[in-house]
């Protein structure tokens, strides 16, 4: 018999059909399900390819991973605009991820909207509201007790439009959705900013605002501007102490938070196998942090064990007949280039205060004697979207049963967090549980907890100056426990996990000798853990709601009396003025204002009430030097205008005192500046320009007065 490959050729050539994947003219390929949780929505790498090959002859030139997967779900691959960093893509992603402090934004905009249903796989998880107090069943029950007509408008609005709920204890958005939706070449968008954790799994995940996740619900193209990719080559292998998170680590302290702005980062190299799926997660979570569009991996056998773990082999097995357009291809070009050599990486320990903040485990101890830091720690804390897999779970119980054996327990007190409810019961079952217990620490819910400031902090005094170290994401400035004297530090779960026994930064695992309680020094070995169980996960609590087949008399739980939820109503259109004498400083007496702002402006949330609020109190414009590109989505979104000085130094000739008149509304045009005459108190005057990112259907929500406005004239016409 001839080979198959050759059979296949002359199939394609008696057919007349292209050059495709060699398995699509045999068999047309089994259709394999998205999730369990979605029997009749199918993976359709079938359209990816053909995208891809339309795309592909259109640029002649070699393809990155990145462009494959965003190019490949383009709404329209044959005539679409794409330059990199500058173009905007209409885009059709696969599906819709929300987490419950965003999900209520979202809902209430899409019922707004008035479409029956969602027009693509969408689910809400319940794991922001749960805050961390007294250990994960106690503080469980309270968060339902208090967030109760919150979890029953999430549970009603999921089951009338159609979509998923994932109940509170259900575990954390992204570790979900690695477990069950996210799989190689998905394009996923997410209302966090930490959804480029599915990167993990070869998917492009994107954090969005709830406007954004509103418009592909609805069934209209979602617009991203053409990102620009950064390459990450790794080589070598990891080994020792150090672990995945100390690759992001080390990037961030290269890029810096606003370093990949604009772009998705994208690894690649012969280091890439020796990292496990939820390592390359751990990476991909936190490149929110640099300020990236989202982050990727390449497909290959971590993923592949990890698909067939999490009851996905038929996801796996599809994924190898389609791996050409799940790689990157051989000469592709990236407009920046990092090489990081994993057998030379140390592991790193990033802040306070900053996640950009680098340094080696080794050196952090002198560092903060220097800066004045204080050395002991009060809490490590281990577990969040970033770090709480099996994996991180095993490798921090391996360190903490060395410690145990000598008959040491944390000097600091000590979380876990585990990401999902599967992983809780998986750890429960396996002892790893047990073992940090033992050691001296407290299992929280299920949920994101301290991590996004959700800690009923009970050891120190607002304005007490201390220490905690995390393997969360985030360090900023209170984030934990909004104590602006917190000096936090993020790093690896295992790290972490010898900090808190140590109970000081001077602490080097790699060197330093711990005595035990006997009296006797020693040494903790570099942790080795599974990446995956040995036996079946456990799936713990069944936890998800499945929308019902005919939701046509579910009714939606909103109270007329509720002080946390509102039906909305739409804003005013733009009134065909120029924007004339805005106030600059906030007063919520009617006046219409403008805030001016620095560097980066809203970095660090995807929540749309950032933008909701000041389109509520009068706010119409936003001036500043650069914005985090999610919140300029949400402005833009809700109405107003996010504006960057053209001259970064105008930025000076501006005073509180001052009033500014917006001109140019008129004649509103892509990559049109707009003027704005400064208005000093002593009546003299300066004109300065304006630069803008709008295109022209981002113009038409600014006349209908919203994104959501808009939406609704275009189903009238």
């Amino acid at each position: 018999m001839a080979p198959y490959s050759l059979l296949v050729t002359r199939l394609q050539k008696a057919l007349g059909v292209r050059q495709y994947h060699v398995a699509s003219v045999l068999c047309q390929r089994a259709k394999v399900a998205m999730s369990h949780f979605e029997p009749n929505e199918y993976i359709r790498y079938d359209l990816l390819e053909k995208n891809i090959d339309i795309v592909r002859k259109r640029l002649n030139r070699p393809l990155t991973l990145s462009e494959k997967i965003v190019y490949g779900h383009l709404d329209d691959p044959a005539k679409q605009e794409i330059e990199r960093g500058k173009t905007y893509l209409r885009l059709r992603p696969d599906r819709v991820a929300m987490q419950d402090a965003t999900a209520q934004m979202a809902m209430l905009q899409f019922i707004s909207s008035g479409l029956p249903k969602v027009a693509v796989p969408s689910t809400i998880h319940c794991d922001h509201l749960i805050e961390a107090q007294l250990g994960g069943e106690k503080d469980l029950r309270r968060a339902k007790d208090i967030n109760q007509e919150v979890y029953n408008f999430l549970a009603t609005a999921g089951a009338k439009y159609g979509v998923g709920f994932w109940r509170p204890g259900s575990g954390i958005i992204h570790q979900i959705i690695l477990e069950n939706y996210a799989y190689p070449g998905v394009l996923l968008i997410g209302t966090d900013s930490h959804t480029p954790n599915g990167g993990g799994l070869g998917g492009i995940c994107i954090g969005v605002g709830g406007a954004d996740a509103v418009d592909v619900m609805a069934g209209i193209p979602w617009e991203l501007k053409c990102p620009k990719v950064i390459g990450v080559k790794l080589t070598g292998s990891l080994s020792g102490w150090t672990s995945p998170k100390d690759v992001i680590l080390k990037v961030a302290g290269i890029l810096t938070v606003k370093g990949g702005t604009g772009a998705i980062v994208e690894y690649h190299g012969p280091g890439v196998d020796s990292i496990s799926c939820t390592g390359m997660a751990t990476i991909c979570n936190m490149g929110a942090e640099i300020g990236a569009t989202t982050s990727v991996f390449p497909y290959n056998h971590r993923m592949k064990k990890y698909l067939s773990k999490t009851g996905r082999e038929d996801i796996a097995k599809l994924a190898d007949e389609y791996k050409d357009h799940l790689v990157p291809d051989p000469g592709c070009h990236y407009d920046q280039l990092i090489e990081i050599n994993l057998n030379e990486l140390k592991p790193h320990i990033n802040g306070p205060f900053t996640p950009d903040l680098a340094h080696p485990v080794a050196e952090v101890g002198t560092v903060a004697e220097k800066e004045g830091w204080p050395l002991d720690i009060r809490v490590g804390l281990i577990g969040s979207c970033t770090n709480s897999s099996y994996e991180d779970m095993g490798r921090s119980a391996a360190v903490a049963k060395q410690a145990l054996a000598h008959g040491l327990k944390c000097k600091s007190q000590f979380t876990i967090t585990p990401g999902s409810e599967q992983i809780r019961a998986t750890i429960e079952r396996d002892g790893y549980a047990q073992i940090l217990r033992e050691v001296g620490g407290i299992v929280l819910a299920n949920a994101c907890g301290p991590c996004i400031g959700q800690w009923d902090r009970k050891d120190i005094k607002k304005g007490e100056k201390n220490t905690i170290v995390t393997s969360y994401n985030r360090n900023f400035t209170g984030r934990n426990d909004a104590n602006p004297e917190t000096h936090a530090f993020v790093t690896s779960p295992e790290i972490v996990t010898a900090l808190a026994i140590a109970g000081t930064l001077k602490f080097n695992p790699e060197t330093d000798f711990l005595t035990g309680k006997d009296g006797k020094k020693f040494k903790l070995e570099a942790p080795d853990a599974d990446e995956l169980p040995r036996a079946e996960f456990d799936p713990g609590q069944d936890t998800y709601q499945h929308p019902p087949k005919d939701s046509s008399g579910q009714r939606v739980d909103v109270s007329p009396t509720s002080q946390r939820l509102q039906l909305l109503e739409p804003f005013d259109k733009w009134d065909g003025k120029d924007l004339e004498d805005l106030q600059i400083l906030i007063k919520k007496h009617g006046i219409r204002w403008v805030v001016i702002g620095d560097e980066n402006y809203g970095e660090g949330s995807s929540r749309e009430h950032a933008a909701l609020e000041p389109r509520h109190l009068g706010g119409r414009a936003i001036i500043t030097k650069s914005f985090a590109r999610i919140h300029e989505t949400n402005l833009k979104k809700q109405g107003l205008l996010p504006l960057t000085f053209a001259d970064p130094a105008d930025y000076n000739k501006i005073h509180p005192v001052d009033k500014l008149t917006i001109q140019g509304l008129k004649d509103f045009a892509p990559g049109k500046p707009l003027k704005c005459i400064i208005k000093h108190p002593n009546g003299t005057q300066e004109t300065i320009l304006l630069n803008h990112t709008f295109n022209e259907t981002q113009i038409e929500w600014f006349r209908a007065g919203s994104a959501l406005n808009r939406m609704k004239e275009l189903q009238q016409q």
